[in-house]
């Protein structure tokens, strides 16, 4: 399931903005069908412009309510009635994605013989101390079984000790859910550390679910910005 918003609020109609002739959501589609990982890819909007647009690429598009406040809920809303036990969450502005990753979170739940694992996303190791300092790079902290402790846009852990040598990982928007956390998620109320730091990973935190967080070495390209765009279709080209 592919959550796709038209009035993205740091960049609005970012989703359909060219990228090597397509817009960018189309490219995203493409990416996820690509991978051949899934029974089936979807388009969630609230948008018509982004609905047609996905349908004349021959595409599978489904449209959602418009008063969402994340992705979580706009699928949640379109898989209700659907006979499925696992569903991957791929953000609309990441067409750079790619199969080793999107692999890896599927493998988490063949591995869970006891079902213990609610979710599961990606996480990559950031160096860069204007990424870490940077509040549009969601950063994650795992325990020593890589279950996620928090998520949150200012730098966790603290580096009040800088000979602790701590690592910094950035949280990346691909999520598989089991079908029952996603239906939990619906119907549980936005928390006080949701709603501060807006981050719908949280949510999951705060109710006591448990998400297995996957490392990855694969950073490709988020495009929450103008900046982003241009070094995507420079990356593209």
């Amino acid at each position: 399931m592919i959550p796709a918003r038209y009035a993205a609020s740091r960049f609005p109609a970012k989703l359909m903005q060219d990228l090597g002739g397509k817009p960018v959501i189309v490219r995203t589609y493409e990416a996820a069908v690509k991978t051949g990982l899934f029974d089936a890819v979807y388009v969630v909007t609230d948008s018509e412009v982004i609905f047609s647009t996905i349908v004349k690429a021959n595409g599978n598009a489904m449209m959602s309510k418009t008063d969402h406040d994340c992705g979580s809920d706009r699928i949640a809303e379109a898989v209700t009635d659907m006979d499925v036990d696992i569903i991957v969450n791929v953000q609309g502005d990441e067409p750079f994605t790619e199969k080793e990753s999107l692999k890896s979170v599927l493998e988490v739940f063949e591995e869970d013989t006891t079902g213990e694992i609610d979710l599961a996303s990606l996480m990559v190791r950031i160096t860069d101390w204007d990424e870490i300092n940077n509040p549009n790079t969601v950063k994650v902290i795992v325990d020593n079984r890589n279950f996620a402790l928090y998520f949150s846009r200012s730098p966790i852990p603290f580096p009040r000790e800088k000979e602790a040598n701590a690592k910094y990982y950035k949280h990346k928007g691909i999520y598989a859910f089991r079908k029952r956390a996603l239906m939990d998620f619906q119907r549980l109320p936005m928390l006080t550390l949701e709603a501060t730091e807006k981050i719908e990973a949280i949510r999951y935190l705060e109710y006591g679910k448990k998400i297995k967080m996957v490392e990855t070495n694969v950073t490709g390209i988020e495009i929450d910005t103008p900046e982003d765009l241009k070094r995507a279709q420079q990356a593209w080209r």
